[in-house]
């Protein structure tokens, strides 16, 4: 049911300035991060992917070795990215800044879009953005898909912002559709909206599907409705079996090997969430007025999920987390300008306020990525976490297309420079021979492995260098060219 405030209409603009100021110093600070654009987590092999469709547009192959495998990062997102990189020449990393720039683009006008078939009031949507990003705990969380401040900043190069913003889009266009006609067009559309989600970040994906059939329910749609929800979900699939660059329905079978690297989104759930509760909390009353409340449904869909996992051991479910954080951090947001009795109002204003401080605080080492660490008050500076340094020291020497012996660290960030490496850096589904390579490399850099059996790896593999720590050479056939950051050496390989 959209809300409609109950405050003076004279008091409206005033009350919406100081949410709507403080959204903007948020959004300043973000767009400050993207000019620094701190390297952490996935950033390598999205800059690789990227790098892979500008050489090859067709069929890029593997995007961190040298193998012809479909990956599902090639999506419809970084296909266009790597449009972008072949006809301007740009370098991958402004790419990604134009990339950023893009998808906060999209979550912005998404957020405001679907807030505001929520409620009518001015406050609203800037309030919402502050919940979704501050609304957390006071341990900062980093993981794509998740909204924290800190996270974002971190992420916002990432396809999973742009997959989170077309998930609000496609929220608000399905909640208007849901309440009054709506063109031939309209289903289908969403239909294949729902698929370039899911094709863009799987996992936003299964957040965007969540939120969509919350919004069906809530609507309590008749038969017509389904019929046509049916189409636009036929068009979906017909439109993820089409796509030419990975298999997607492959992936239904992939969990096994993820599972081990999502079990910590099951950790330490009071330190990085406790703040949510205050959404839990002014869920209650939205489900008091309305039983089938779409946040309300939205939010015990997304937690069912979560818990399911957490419960089963299939830990990649907790990337729909989200699920059950959005609607809670919206909950709390629009709890204060809804209609009802001033005082209770502003009840609700000081426990967002006060909540909105604490959270605040808990991820203020995201100016850190702006300013530097040396620039923080040491209070501030405790909570900064120094980014990666990246590779860009090999490339004098290193080509587009070398193979690099390295081990899982250097994996994640040298393919973005144009290099392969012997094992991927992360797990690889569609990669027959993963385990094999990576059994490669720990063989190469044990200590009592023959030179017999390295120059073996050496040749069935084609590298070309080797990237290790150490003050010089420590094996037949390799030649100090570089030295990098933390005692890293660049090895020629003879």
């Amino acid at each position: 049911m959209r809300e409609r405030s109950g405050a003076p209409r004279a008091v409206v603009p005033r009350a919406a300035a100081v949410p709507g100021a403080a959204a903007a110093l948020v959004l300043a600070l973000l767009l400050l991060v993207i000019v620094r654009l701190p390297w952490a987590g996935d950033l390598g092999m999205h800059a690789a992917t990227v790098e892979r469709l500008r050489h090859r547009l067709a069929d890029p192959g593997n995007p961190l070795v040298d193998a012809d495998t479909p990956s599902p990062y090639y999506s419809p997102w970084t296909l266009l990215l790597g449009c972008l990189a072949r006809l301007s020449g740009l370098s991958v990393f402004v790419v990604l800044r134009v990339g950023a720039l893009a998808g906060l683009a999209l979550l912005v006008t998404g957020v405001w879009r679907y807030v505001r078939t929520l409620s009518a009031h001015r406050a609203a949507p800037p309030l919402a953005l502050l919940g979704l990003v501050l609304l957390w705990g006071t341990v900062p969380l980093n993981w794509s898909g998740f909204l924290g401040l800190n996270s974002l900043a971190l992420t916002v190069s990432y396809p999973s912002v742009c997959a989170l913003g077309l998930a609000f889009h496609l929220w608000a266009w399905l909640a208007r559709a849901l309440r009054g006609p709506a063109g031939r067009g309209t289903w289908p559309g969403l239909g294949a909206l729902w698929a370039v989600i899911l094709l863009c970040h799987q996992f936003s994906g299964v957040v965007a599907s969540l939120g969509a059939l919350a919004a069906v329910l809530a609507a309590r749609a008749g038969p017509a409705v389904w019929a046509r929800l049916g189409a636009g979900l036929a068009t979906g699939l017909v439109a993820l079996w089409w796509w030419p660059y990975y298999d997607f329905f492959a992936l239904l079978g992939a969990g096994g090997s993820l599972e081990p690297v999502h079990r910590p989104l099951y950790r330490d759930l009071p330190g990085r969430y406790w703040l949510v509760l205050l959404g839990v909390a002014a869920l209650v009353p939205r489900w008091r007025r309305d039983h089938r409340d779409v946040l309300v449904l939205f939010f015990a869909l997304g937690a069912l999920v979560f818990a399911a996992g957490g419960l089963s051991g299939h830990y990649s479910w907790g990337r729909a987390l989200p699920a059950a954080l959005l609607p809670a951090q919206l909950a709390a947001a629009l709890e204060p300008v809804r209609a009802g009795r001033r005082a209770v109002r502003a009840g609700w204003a000081c426990a967002l306020s006060g909540a909105l401080a604490v959270g605040t605080w808990a991820q203020a080492g995201t100016v850190g990525y702006v300013v530097g660490r040396g620039a923080l008050p040491e209070p501030v500076a405790a909570r900064y976490r120094t980014p990666w340094t990246g590779y860009h020291w090999i490339t004098p020497w290193v080509r587009y297309g070398d193979v690099v012996m390295a081990r899982t660290l250097p994996a994640r960030q040298i393919p973005a420079y144009g290099a392969y490496t012997v094992a991927p850096g992360y797990p690889d589904f569609f990669l027959p021979d993963e385990e094999r390579r990576r059994e490669a490399v720990r063989r190469y850099f044990a200590a009592g492995t023959p030179e017999a059996v390295r120059r073996d790896i050496v040749r069935e593999y084609g590298v070309r260098w080797v990237v290790d720590r150490g003050a010089g050479p420590r094996r037949d056939g390799l030649r100090a060219v570089a030295r990098g950051p933390g005692g890293q050496v660049l090895y020629r390989v003879r």
